[in-house]
């Protein structure tokens, strides 16, 4: 039995933490949740409080008699998991499951990973916090009520597979809507007129002492004609000194943001890359913590020290003009934020990025560079940038006012370390220096060709963007709806269950499911995807938290009117209502009308209907096509699939399709996923030989035996045999390379049946290909 037990959550954080203590602890990682909600019932009883029913997850039964083993009557146990609603739930959880009496428990938090930091809460332990776990049961039984009462209503008038949720939900039609936007979208003409200088040039800007609008050629050409029958006069000179502060350092939100924009990670990516560098998941010798705090937070604060440490290591490093002789403190702006850690910076700030760099995988590194710098760049001085603006009289009544701006970067300041990014601009690291001549006012300038004093460019408004990853995060904070840790599992959610797609140019486009299922939670269950109410209910978790309200009521409002909608929409909206088939027009072949709708395997186009006497012909809608856009010349197309592409080097035929899980080629009885972005209606037989080969390549990889109806494969979890739809366990001292047809019928007759307790040949769920 150990003497002292740390519980953290993952065998990372374990590893590091046992760096630095003695041999009286021991460190050992729950994975997480040990308990939860049982996956296929409700999980809680309406008519009991919500009493939550959690059971020990399967998987984790292992790892609790494994945790039990070590602890007796005289065993100190703590608690060290993430200090947040989550985190406190997990310690709770392991109370419960280990049967432990919270009065001989000692809850321990830190936000990072260092020998002071552990020893400090070592010295400093608190309890459970009952509120925080509450809010986190809140949570947690309130999105299992709107997933399991949605989602079967959704299979029920839509498609089998679907679901619905608190955070998804709402995101996916916040993308929805913007995609609504952009299809709305009408662009508007408009011209930009430029005059050209001999060192520098200017854009029009006033009209008779109004903003610009040139809405049309013949308007564009009436000012080229004025401006020829005048002189270019500078009528001003504005120079002025502007300071540039940086930005606070990265909270979960932000560091999603910039990471995506800066790096190209996408929002899950950084989360695992920032876990590693929290929990120490490196080797550089001569040290032994992690290389950053805690990485879910809503603070832009730092702690004194690091306030300190940063200062030596500017001064040091740039110089004592680079630094502040008052530490710079920011304010959160995130709506429903909550402050309990500091904001994501270097436990250390002397562990320079070029130091680690050759311990780090290059993600590790790249992102560890970013919040270094960033947090570095916050305690140093503002960068000072000389501005200046040049006005420009032209035409024939000087009534057009042409203007040239420059600017040059007086002192870096910051900028030396570090300088945000946007949408627009997402690869500048410092202020571009714009030098323009030196000019007096009343010059006459001379133009580069006086035959053409201007240069006309017809241009069009764009549509609003489609959310990037980055963008979509934003949002998310500035409404207030979900936390830090929900973003990136949100954000992977709504692409994995085929709401949403992520384009070439990596923005979030809605797919048809998505829009359909959009449209019905807005027609039927408009709080689900209201910004207001999501909001909301997090501000109730957040009153929970801090004792101000109680859980079961909260559910109580939420949870009786919810269900009854649900047993009513349920009995009163139809299928076909839902679905909206939409008519395209007719098929000039057959007379009959063509429409696409929303299938059981999803969207599909659909020539004739029920009614008729020959049956209605059926194809599946490419994913690169949206019910809402597509046309009946695209719709009509769908149907010259499957296309013949010649042969393979064996003679059979290869055949190229739209199917279920998306586009193919098929070979004799197999079929090859055609990479996202390809088109089965375009594929050529040379890339369709190439799919082909290289399909075949894994398929050989996979498989060890082939007997036909039995087969022996390599899966994810090791080799296992394969019966039809059965999957069998190979006994640890069976080399599968020499199993044999008799042998694998011997396996599979010996194994237990499904869902038996006993035996070591047991048929196993969780082998997969």
């Amino acid at each position: 039995m150990a003497k002292k037990i740390i519980i953290v959550e993952s065998p990372a954080k374990a590893r590091t933490i046992s760096k630095f203590l003695d041999k009286d602890y021991t460190i050992m990682a729950s994975m997480g949740h040990v308990r939860d909600l049982p996956s296929k019932k409700l999980g809680f009883d309406p008519e009991n409080r919500f009493m939550p029913q959690y059971e020990i997850s399967k998987e984790k039964r292992k790892v609790v008699a494994n945790l039990k083993k070590q602890i007796d009557k005289d065993t100190e146990v703590f608690l060290a998991t993430d200090e947040d609603r989550e985190g406190e739930a997990i310690s709770w959880h392991l109370l419960e499951a280990l049967g432990l009496e919270s009065s001989s428990v000692k809850r321990i938090v830190f936000h990072e990973i260092t020998k002071s930091a552990i020893i400090n809460a070592l010295e400093n332990p608190r309890d459970v916090d009952q509120q925080l776990v509450n809010a986190q049961q809140a949570r947690r039984i309130l999105d299992r009520a709107v997933g399991y009462k949605l989602s079967p209503l959704l299979w029920k008038k839509i498609k089998p597979g679907l679901s619905a949720g608190r955070v998804q939900s709402v995101s996916v039609y916040i993308l929805v809507e913007r995609e609504r936007e952009i299809r709305k979208f009408v662009p508007d003409e408009y011209w930009k007129i430029r005059a050209e200088f001999t060192d520098f040039s200017a854009d029009l800007k006033k009209i008779g002492g109004k903003p610009a609008k040139v809405g049309n050629e013949t308007e564009a050409l009436a000012i080229e004609a004025s401006v020829k029958q005048g002189n270019f006069v500078v009528s001003e000179i504005k120079e002025r000194m502007a300071n540039r502060n940086p930005g606070a350092p990265f909270t979960t939100s932000t560091i999603q943001q910039e990471a995506s924009l800066k790096l190209g990670f996408s929002v899950k990516r950084t989360m695992v890359v920032a876990q590693q560098l929290y929990e120490g998941n490196f080797d550089i010798p001569d040290y032994s913590e992690g290389l950053i705090t805690y990485m879910r937070t809503d603070s832009v604060a730092l702690a004194e020290q690091a306030l300190q440490q940063a200062q030596e290591v500017i001064n040091s490093e740039y110089g004592q003009q680079y630094g502040l002789k008052e530490p710079r403190k920011y304010k959160s702006r995130a709506v429903n934020a909550q402050e309990a850690h500091e904001a994501i910076r270097p436990v250390d700030f002397s562990q320079k990025p070029a130091m680690v760099q050759a311990h780090l995988s290059p993600d590790q590194f790249r992102l560890y560079s970013l919040i270094w710098k960033r947090a570095l760049a916050s305690q140093m001085t503002a960068a000072e940038i000389a501005r200046t603006t040049i006005n420009i009289e032209a035409g024939l009544e000087k009534e057009y006012l042409f203007e040239a701006q420059g600017q040059r970067v007086v002192f870096p300041g910051f900028l030396q370390v570090y300088a945000e990014t946007n949408e627009e601009q997402s690869d500048t690291l410092s202020e571009k220096d714009v030098i323009l001549p030196k000019v007096e006012q009343g010059q006459m300038l001379a133009l580069k060709d006086p035959q053409k004093p201007v240069s006309l460019e017809q241009l069009f408004t764009k549509p609003p963007p489609r959310y990037t990853e980055a963008s979509l995060v934003k949002k998310l904070e500035s409404e207030g709806i979900g936390r830090p840790s929900t973003y990136a599992p949100t954000i992977s959610t709504i692409q994995d269950r085929g709401y949403v797609e992520l384009t070439a140019e990596k923005k979030l486009k809605p797919t048809s499911i998505g829009e359909v299922v959009t449209d019905f939670l807005t027609d039927h269950f408009t709080k689900i995807v209201n910004l207001g109410f999501t909001a909301e209910i997090e501000r109730n978790f957040d009153r929970i938290a801090r004792g101000d309200e109680d859980w079961v009521e909260m559910m109580t409002d939420f949870y009786e009117p919810f269900h009854q909608n649900v047993v009513e929409k349920d009995k009163s909206v139809s299928r076909a209502e839902v679905l909206k088939r939409r008519e395209l027009g007719t098929d000039p072949e057959s007379g009959k009308p063509v429409s696409v709708s929303i299938g059981r395997y999803g969207p599909m186009v659909q020539i004739g209907t029920r009614e008729d006497e020959e049956k209605p012909r059926f194809a599946s809608l490419p994913s690169s096509l949206n019910l809402n856009d597509v046309t009946l010349e695209q719709a009509l197309e769908c149907f010259a699939l499957p296309r013949v592409l010649g042969e393979y080097e064996n003679g059979e035929e290869i055949s190229a399709n739209n199917g279920r899980y998306g586009p193919y080629v098929k070979l004799g009885k197999d079929y090859f996923s055609i990479p996202k972005g390809e088109d089965p209606m375009n594929i050529e037989l040379s890339r369709a030989v190439e799919i082909i080969r290289e399909g075949l390549e894994r398929k050989n990889k996979r498989v060890i035996h082939d007997f036909g109806e039995i087969q022996v494969l390599n899966g994810r979890y090791g080799p296992y045999i394969k019966s039809g739809k059965n999957n069998y366990k190979i006994p640890k001292d069976v080399e599968p390379e020499g199993l044999d047809e008799a042998s694998c019928k011997k396996i599979i007759e010996e194994a237990p049946p499904k869902g038996s307790r006993g035996g070591k040949n047991k048929v196993s769920k969780n082998v997969t290909a």
